[in-house]
């Protein structure tokens, strides 16, 4: 099993930044959070400005970017529970560098098409479940739970940091270059993360063969923690629904801006950025929040403002005001709340849970929270295409409002500690 730091190590190491294999996992987080940035960017511009992409193509472009973590988001936790997760993440990463070098090479040829992205879109989101479920199951063991809220803070400060720089740099330089040479940028940040995180010393042994147990079994304990854990079944709720309601709006966004505000590529990207810059904020201060408000109030109270941030967007339609402001600010406060939530609720769930169900914990929870997004993003075109974009947007909005009952009307909003993990049998 993957060594952790006992509690005197963690009492005296001043920072992860000491943390010689956690310094190796964050340069690898960094670049392969970079490349996710700019691909999220560059292939939504590239299917609507050279291919011309409908609503409904966007939606289901949309759809495919999470399309595995509903079909294979459960079996993919007990997988990773079975192997080890360093090599895990790397041959992710070097999947996800495979497949956009092609998209590379097709659009360099002519022959790209919307549906070879929605192909490479859904095999990108084949390997990001296993990066993603393996990534959350490896810091604990590596950093030690008492560096938890410190790792996770750390990590999501550099996804909040790639918001802002990714989108900011991949607008300006669609000024100059093409998109199949800003594509070709990911597929080098990703083999960047792959070579930071394949030179981690940590050792892993991974359970014995004859101690694994049916498939089916062990999917099963992983789904039943999640949906008889009180806390985080109200949790996952909010998720589910608050990602839901973001794959609605997000399948019309990049037409909502592009097309009916009108604004060019480096405006897009320079907007995302600076709403990136609220969620690095919040990545920031989202321990000291936790430790002045309380770790479990802080879930709902940052939950109730995403739904007054979401709406600003429409509302950047009416003209009462230029656009720009409301995107910002909306952007910006949206981001915020999502990083201070994520925080909160992922380093919760991490120390909630046993070490040997952490794979299948955290798959379970991506099954349901990101499982929810291929559907909200086929809704999101189909309302795009059958009663506009701006409805589809207000639509987006009224479930985001919806999302956060679950941790409101719960005793978290009256919780100022949550409950620790629970003790291993010996």
């Amino acid at each position: 099993m993957l060594g952790r730091v006992s509690t005197s190590d963690a009492t005296t190491r001043r920072s992860l930044i000491h943390h010689p294999d956690f310094r190796r996992l964050w340069t690898g987080d960094a670049f392969g959070q970079l490349g996710a940035q700019l691909t999220a960017l560059v292939l939504p511009i590239f299917a609507v400005q050279q291919l011309a992409a409908t609503e409904w193509e966007m939606g289901v472009l949309n759809a495919a970017e999470y399309a595995a973590f509903l079909v294979i988001g459960l079996p993919a936790g007990a997988w990773v529970d079975r192997m080890r997760k360093r090599r895990v993440l790397v041959v992710a990463d070097l999947v996800r560098a495979a497949v956009l070098a092609t998209v590379v090479v097709t659009a360099a040829t002519g022959h790209a098409t919307v549906p070879l992205l929605i192909v490479a879109a859904l095999i990108v989101s084949v390997a990001t479940v296993f990066f993603d479920v393996s990534h959350q199951s490896y810091i604990p063991g590596l950093v030690g739970l008492d560096h938890l809220v410190e790792g996770n803070s750390k990590l999501q400060a550099t996804a909040s940091v790639a918001q802002v720089v990714g989108p900011a740099l991949g607008g300006l330089l669609l000024r100059v270059i093409a998109a199949p040479a800003l594509i070709a940028v990911t597929v080098v940040t990703y083999l960047i993360s792959a070579f930071a995180v394949g030179r981690i010393r940590q050792q892993e042994t991974p359970p014995h063969p004859d101690t694994r147990r049916p498939l089916r079994v062990e999917i099963a304990e992983g789904l039943r923690f999640v949906v008889h854990e009180p806390y985080l079944r109200r949790i996952v709720a909010c998720t589910s629904l608050a990602n839901f309601a973001n794959a609605v709006g997000g399948a019309v966004l990049v037409i909502y801006v592009l097309r009916t505000l009108g604004l060019g590529t480096a405006a897009y990207g320079a907007i995302l950025s600076a709403a990136a810059v609220g969620g690095l904020v919040g990545a920031v201060v989202a321990g000291r929040l936790a430790q002045w408000i309380g770790e479990g109030r802080i879930i709902p109270l940052s939950a109730l403002v995403t739904a007054p941030a979401a709406a600003l967007t429409p509302l950047a339609a009416t003209g009462l005001v230029p656009a720009w402001p409301l995107l910002i600010a909306g952007g910006a406060t949206f981001g915020f709340a999502v990083i201070v939530y994520n925080v909160a609720q992922v380093s919760f769930r991490q120390r909630v849970c046993p070490p040997p169900l952490l794979g299948r914990m955290n798959a379970s929870v991506r099954f349901i929270v990101w499982g929810s997004m291929p559907i909200g993003g086929l809704l999101g075109g189909w309302l795009g295409t059958s009663l506009g974009v701006l409805p589809t947007l207000w639509v987006s909005v009224g479930i985001t409002a919806l999302a956060a009952l679950p941790v409101v009307v719960s005793p978290l909003l009256r919780m100022r500690d949550l409950p620790g993990a629970p003790a291993l049998d010996a």
